[in-house]
């Protein structure tokens, strides 16, 4: 073998940030201008009045739970269901220097979140059902008034409580948590390839670790006595619906024997061996397919 020939440095099999990061944003500017469109849309779901459901004098009896402080205030679950995940995707990037990889789990789970707060808050804006401490947010002195001829209620607390009154079902802590944790669980499915049958239960318990958190997330309302149980079973049905699908749109599925990288990578390598097929040849494809190149 010629010495240059032996002297040359092996071209990197993967696409990094900075020789794709560009390019690939580029590619995907559509996506991020939709998630830019999404929050804008659930912005205004969350500004406009729910439907103020009839609310009667014999319906009180389930919705006279105490006034309590959220064990997960509302800020925390992005931490939780958003950046947490974030920051075990760019893990795993400085490990494997794979842009495809960081930017569709990160773009995914973007979709995730936003998706299913939007259809989360438009839900809860169209069914308006009433929190289960209804009472203490219509009658804060513990005076109830009723209309006498409906028996409705005639609340006089303060307008922006009430409003939130009105927002029971679906929950929007458990949906976001399930959206965010439950993306989480189907991506580390796919890098520890949870399903190769082996029997490593350890995996199993590694995917189920985020999806946990989110049920705890999920408990932690009904406890709190701002939702009833159905609203959070329905929430995390959703979110998880919601994160599987997203999930699928830019991975294979985690039992799938390419189910390490997204789908991007794929036929990045497929374009990149048309192109140079010499070099191609030349190249670990099946280290670089099942994720064990570029350790």
């Amino acid at each position: 073998m010629p010495a240059d020939a032996r002297a040359a440095p092996p071209s990197c099999p993967f696409p990094t940030i900075r020789s794709h990061g560009a390019a690939v944003a580029r590619s995907h500017a559509y996506d991020w201008l939709a998630l830019l469109l999404l929050v804008a849309v659930d912005g205004l779901l969350n500004a406009i009045e729910p439907f103020h459901r009839f609310v009667g004098a014999g319906m009180m009896t389930d919705l006279r739970y105490p006034m309590k402080r959220n064990t997960v205030p509302i800020w925390a679950v992005p931490i939780v269901a958003v950046i947490g995940p974030m920051i075990v995707f760019t893990v795993v990037y400085f490990r494997r220097r794979n842009v495809y990889d960081l930017h569709h789990a990160v773009l995914g789970i973007l979709f995730s979140v936003l998706i299913t707060g939007v259809l989360t808050d438009a839900i809860k804006d169209a069914v308006g059902r009433p929190r289960p401490n209804f009472f203490w947010r219509c009658f804060p002195d513990g005076i109830a008034v009723f209309d006498n001829v409906t028996t409705g209620v005639i609340c006089h607390g303060d307008a922006s409580v009430i409003k939130e009154g009105h927002k029971s079902f679906p929950s929007g802590h458990t949906s976001w948590s399930f959206a965010g944790l439950g993306f989480l669980s189907w991506y580390l499915a796919g890098k520890i390839t949870v399903f190769d049958r082996r029997g490593h239960v350890a995996k199993l318990c590694v995917v189920l670790a985020p999806l946990l958190v989110a049920a705890m997330v999920a408990i932690s309302r009904v406890d709190d006595y701002w939702h009833h149980w159905q609203d959070v079973c329905t929430g995390g049905v959703l979110g998880f619906v919601v994160a599987s699908v997203c999930y699928l749109q830019f991975f294979p599925a985690p039992s799938d024997e390419k189910g390490f990288w997204p789908h991007a990578h794929f036929r990045y390598i497929t374009e990149r061996g048309s192109e140079n097929p010499t070099q191609q040849a030349t190249e670990p494809l099946d280290a670089m397919e099942t994720g064990r190149g570029g350790q």
